[in-house]
């Protein structure tokens, strides 16, 4: 079931399926969240939970015993409840069940809220530990973007410029996206610019560490743009499909990595995955601004 919510600067359309965005549209009438052509990428804005990105064999350890997990785990695939709805917010969660529990042998709920306020999208992710052991788990978010947002401009007329400048690490990613332990210094234009071109995610996401936590989509050609906030996330990937001219970009804000290349993870000793101690309850904000 779809829900939509909205304000004088735009109306947002959420899916009771993984909480998942499905439209930001503008004042004017333009849409700017990625529709899911299949052709390219089916989905739209997944939220990620409890593991970020791939786990190798699909597998990890935790308690000492093996279990297995898809990649950016079950949350995407999930039907969510709706906790409320009023006209510029709505409140969806995920609790745990017999399916979830054999992925995740935790207890927990997992709330995902959008409010609309003026020209942001406020996106608040809260997890609350309904279990006696400790939690271990990542989150992010996954939202693709339009490029271009406006007839006539190519995907290389659009940049993504960063608040400030930065000296970010490129996450070092072997070919089947692994983490392969060897990150390096990534060089932007003007150490804050990234200049979008198809060929750009030719080997799949860029994902940087060490960068300030706002980013923005923008051209000089289109007075549109999208401005996407991450105070709380250590990590940001860009992606599209690769190799392929699909009109869209992801930016992820991300609090976590995937696993090593060949190696099976344990949840426990994973050091950016968040720790959360029974009855503890964990929250994240991240936003996505529209002009």
């Amino acid at each position: 079931m779809l829900h939509s919510i909205e304000n004088d600067y735009m109306k947002v359309i959420v899916s009771e399926m993984g909480a998942e965005l499905q439209s930001i549209v503008g004042v004017d009438g333009t849409e700017y969240l990625w529709q899911g052509d299949p052709a390219y990428w089916c989905d739209r804005s997944p939220n990620i939970f409890p593991y970020v990105a791939r786990l190798t064999q699909e597998s990890y350890y935790i308690d000492g015993e093996l279990h297995h997990m898809p990649i950016h785990g079950f949350a995407p695939t999930s039907h969510f409840e709706v906790v409320y709805k009023n006209e510029d917010s709505i409140c969806l969660e995920l609790k745990s069940t017999p399916e979830t529990y054999a992925q995740y042998p935790r207890k927990f709920v997992f709330q995902v809220e959008y409010v609309v306020d003026d020209d942001r999208l406020d996106v608040i992710y809260r997890v609350k530990n309904e279990d006696e052991k400790p939690m271990y788990f990542g989150l992010g978010g996954h939202p693709g973007f339009n490029v271009p947002l406006a007839e006539g401009l190519d995907f290389s007329d659009y940049r993504l410029k960063f608040a400030a400048q930065c000296n970010p690490q490129l996450v070092g990613f072997t070919d089947a996206c692994f983490l392969n332990g060897h990150d390096t210094a990534y060089e932007m234009k003007d150490n804050c610019e990234i200049p979008l071109s198809h060929d750009l995610f030719d080997n799949d996401a860029i994902v940087l560490k060490n960068v300030v936590g706002e980013v923005r989509l923008e051209s000089d050609l289109d007075p549109h743009s999208v401005t996407v906030t991450f105070p709380q996330m250590s990590y940001l990937g860009f992606w599209h499909a690769p190799k392929t001219d699909a009109p869209y970009v992801c930016i992820e804000p991300w609090c976590s990595l995937p696993s090593t290349q060949d190696k099976i993870a344990v949840f426990e000793e994973q050091p950016d995955l968040i720790h959360l101690a029974p009855g503890g309850v964990y929250s994240n904000v991240w936003g996505i601004y529209i002009e």
